[in-house]
Order: structure tokens, then C-alpha cells, then sequence
């Protein structure tokens, strides 16, 4: 069984893993036994600590995802650190709230520059490789709002739904060739991220009402789904979204 699980010998690359959720998969995904690459914008020395920690090599490579063009260098500088990419995890993602009446253009394209475009192109490059090698994990982070609209948030439930669909179409192309595609969906996390919805008495209230759990998620409440979505556990498993959201769909 804990065969099943290791990540023994794997390179992990991981955006958005200096803080919230990536940071606790990225440690997660190092004692399961990867090499980690955190990407984000901003070197955090912590992360990389924490990795060695484990016994595993960690690297940090600074790079803002909004650089689309950028990408494929990325990927090559990673791998010439680590080696060949076996495992990409896609979490950095950014927010705005405005009302939808008034939601800016520029807010728009930067929500969905990151959030969408660079999960995407972040795929295609290193899935180029995971298809030459007929072996590879991508795992997505798409969100609640993948199947719901929110509120004051249309470009974040744009980009999130539109990452659960392209990992089922780039699933339908890769599955057959060893690839295995899916996504994470966290619901609501004690994160940075969410600390104005945390803040407004009235909203949390409402969110925690309806979470069967009885509490909001934690970081850690990520690496399980994580680490079995990265290993030879989830083999058989194509294009899905796992719900990691203490009950809250099923509400």
C-alpha cells in the first residue's frame, strides 16, 4: 500500500506553492517522496526549507504566470535543475470582486490570464514531454465555482469552469497515452484568499451554515487528494474533479 502512494524518484513542479494550499502540497508531495519545483513570483526560502526537510531536493524558481509567452522557458528551467517534469500541479491562481455591472476589463484579463490561459499552456508544455514519455500526472485546481456562479466574481467562475472542461478534453487526448489529467476543487479554505469572505460576519456565517464538516478547509485537507491524484493510486482515474469542500455540494 505504500507503494501505492510514493512518489519516490518523481519531479513535481508546483505553482503557487509559496503559501495557502500550494505550499502544503508541495511539502506534502515531497515527503511522499518528490523533488519539488515551487514557482511564484516571489522567492519564499521557507517552502523550499520545509522540502528539504523531508529529505527531498526542493527548488524555487521565480516566475509570474501571467507571462504566457514565458512558459515553455520555464518548463526547461526546471527541468535542467530536476530533471524531466513526472508530476505538474497547477494551483496559483489570483482573485478580484467587483459587481458584475461594474467589473473592470483589466481585472478581467488578469483573472483570466493566470487563472486560465496559464494552467492551460503550462499543460501543453509540459505535457509534451509526459506524451514523448507515455507516463505523466497533471493535477489542476479548479473550485466550487467550476460548478457554481458565486457572487461578484464572474471571472474567477469563468476561468475555474473553464479549467474542469479542458482537463477532461486534454484527458481524452492524453489518457491513452499515459497521461492522467484531473483536478482538485477545494471548497471554502482559511486561506489569504479568501479572508474578505472570512471577515464579513453575515457571509461566513452563511458559508459555514451550509458545510456539513462544520468548519471551513485547511491547507493540509489538500495533500491526501494531492498525493493520490500524483501517484500510482489513482492510475485508472481520467479527467475527474475531486471535491475537497467538507460536504458543501452535497449540501
Amino acid at each position: 500500500m505504500h507503494d501505492l502512494f510514493s512518489l519516490q524518484g518523481k519531479v513535481a513542479l508546483v505553482t503557487g506553492g509559496s503559501r495557502g494550499l500550494g505550499r502544503a502540497m508541495a511539502v506534502g508531495l515531497a515527503a511522499a517522496g518528490a523533488d519539488v519545483a515551487v514557482v511564484g513570483r516571489k522567492r519564499e526560502q521557507g517552502v523550499v526549507d520545509e522540502i528539504a526537510a523531508t529529505g527531498r531536493r526542493g527548488e524555487f524558481v521565480e516566475f509570474d504566470l501571467a507571462n504566457v509567452d514565458g512558459l515553455g522557458g520555464l518548463v526547461a528551467e526546471v527541468e535542467r535543475r530536476l530533471g524531466p517534469i513526472d508530476i505538474l500541479l497547477n494551483n496559483a491562481g489570483v482573485q478580484s470582486r467587483h459587481k458584475a455591472v461594474d467589473f473592470p476589463r483589466r481585472d478581467w484579463d488578469f483573472v483570466i490570464g493566470v487563472n486560465m490561459s496559464a494552467v492551460f499552456f503550462l499543460c501543453q508544455a509540459v505535457g509534451r514531454g509526459m506524451v514523448a514519455r507515455k507516463a505523466g500526472k497533471i493535477v489542476n485546481i479548479a473550485s466550487l465555482l467550476s460548478f457554481q456562479g458565486g457572487v461578484t466574481v464572474p471571472a474567477y467562475a469563468a476561468a475555474k469552469g473553464a479549467v474542469a472542461q479542458f482537463t477532461k478534453a486534454l484527458s481524452n487526448e492524453w489518457a491513452s497515452q499515459g497521461v492522467n489529467v484531473n483536478c482538485i476543487a477545494p471548497g471554502y479554505m482559511d486561506t489569504e484568499m479568501n479572508t474578505a469572505l472570512m471577515a464579513d460576519p453575515t457571509r461566513s456565517r452563511q458559508i459555514m451554515e451550509r458545510i456539513p464538516a462544520g468548519r471551513w478547509g485547511k491547507p493540509e485537507d489538500m495533500v491526501g487528494a494531492a498525493v493520490y491524484l500524483a501517484s500510482g493510486a489513482s492510475d485508472y482515474v481520467n479527467g475527474t474533479t475531486l471535491v475537497v469542500d467538507g460536504g458543501w455540494l452535497g449540501r
